[in-house]
């Protein structure tokens, strides 16, 4: 018998995805838009941003110990209502401290408890299915972010101009408490105990385990994390810094262009998680090289656009198309490398490797956006787009063998 994607416990994680991330990235855009008002400086919210993604990735290590070690349900729980604690008391304090020092000290809060929830959530889909529904899984979570980012922008904007800042911190403080509320029903089994030992000891005795498991039995996950770390890096720094680029100063286009285009791309990720839930008895790791020159091949083709007298709208267009397809390919490759990663790691150490996964993508994408800014400031698109385009088509055509030998089975 076919086994149910949505049994009771996917079901409840996915409610309480929806719930959380709605609350979280509504919150986030209000805030960009409080201080950009306060303040008039774009500079000083970046600057908060990026100092609030340093605890995430710093942390997110632990994180995936304690999602080993402790009952994922309680840590689940537990995190979201600190969250919404955190977001009530900055709602409490705004109107009688200094705002921005609130701001900032609940975004970095929030990034703290973001650094041990991710890794958890990751490891608890292939907990509560089995087989070819942990690709759907994590496909359907993957569908649930890229529909929040979507979603998100326009909420925040219209609560916020309709009734302020703390009536949206209110909001989000009651979708963190609702996401608690589903967490608590769900029946996952507890970890078995491990020896008892001082904390400093568990941690060494964790990374320890996690390095031998990588170098030793499983060095093809080491080789699969760097090829993903790879594929971040280049796609945030195209997609995330060289598309608006392209469109604002290059093109000279409006905002209007840019915002139907971040529109597109954000359908393009739901298209890439269809596509997987689709094709999901007929996916295999050899089809990762594939797709890794898929966005190779459209990166190459967004270089030779500029070189063809298309005029701003026709480059635009043809941009828009490539950059899409640039995207359903990351969200596809995402996918299927993170449960490829999960088939071949045991439960004990599922929290653990999760996390690498999770905190080498925060370190690689900040790294490609710098360095698509740096390139993008001195070189003309072509010369961009042409070479990464052509790394991306290499990697892909060398890593295919490496793909091949993935498809045998994990060893046990």
């Amino acid at each position: 018998m076919k086994e149910k994607l949505f049994n009771r416990n996917f079901t409840l994680l996915i409610l309480g995805q929806v719930s959380s991330l709605t609350g979280n990235l509504t919150l986030k855009f209000a805030l960009s838009m409080y201080v950009l008002e306060r303040t008039g400086s774009a500079s000083l919210f970046a600057g908060l941003l990026a100092a609030s993604m340093v605890p995430t990735i710093l942390l997110s290590p632990f994180g995936g110990i304690l999602a080993d070690r402790a009952d994922r349900r309680a840590v689940m729980a537990g995190l979201d209502t600190l969250s919404g604690l955190s977001v009530l008391l900055a709602a409490l304090a705004l109107p009688h401290g200094p705002d921005l020092a609130v701001i900032a000290a609940l975004l970095i809060l929030l990034s703290v408890l973001a650094a041990f929830e991710s890794p958890t959530v990751q490891a608890c889909v292939p907990q509560m299915l089995s087989g070819d529904n942990v690709l759907r899984g994590n496909a359907m979570v993957n569908q649930v972010q890229a529909l929040a980012s979507l979603a998100t922008p326009f909420l925040g904007s219209l609560f916020y101009t309709a009734f302020g800042i703390r009536p949206v911190l209110w909001g989000a403080v009651a979708c963190f408490f609702l996401t608690a509320l589903f967490e608590c029903f769900l029946r996952l089994p507890c970890p078995a105990p491990g020896p008892t030992a001082g904390l400093a000891a568990l941690i060494r005795q964790d990374f320890a385990l996690t390095l031998r498991f990588l170098r030793r039995e499983q060095p093809a996950i080491l080789g699969l994390l760097g090829l993903a770390a790879l594929a971040s890096m280049f796609i945030a720094g195209a997609l995330v810094v060289g598309f608006p680029y392209l469109v604002r100063t290059v093109l000279g286009l409006s905002a209007r262009h840019y915002g139907a285009a971040e529109s597109a791309m954000g359908a393009a990720a739901i298209l890439g998680g269809v596509l997987v839930s689709l094709l999901a008895g007929r996916m295999r790791p050899r089809h990762l090289s594939a797709v890794f020159s898929l966005v190779g091949l459209c990166l190459l083709a967004a270089g030779g656009v500029f070189l063809l007298p298309l005029g701003a709208l026709g480059h635009y267009l043809a941009l828009l198309v490539l950059f899409c397809g640039c995207q359903l390919g990351c969200s596809v490759f995402s996918i299927c490398a993170a449960t490829l990663i999960q088939s071949r790691t045991p439960a004990a150490l599922m929290g653990k490797v999760m996390s690498c996964v999770f905190t080498l993508s925060m370190c690689a994408q900040p790294l490609g956006q710098l360095v698509y800014g740096f390139l993008f400031d001195r070189l003309a698109p072509p010369w961009v787009l042409l070479p990464s385009g052509l790394l991306l088509c290499a990697v892909g055509a060398l890593s295919a063998g490496f793909f091949r030998r993935m498809e045998a089975p994990p060893a046990s």
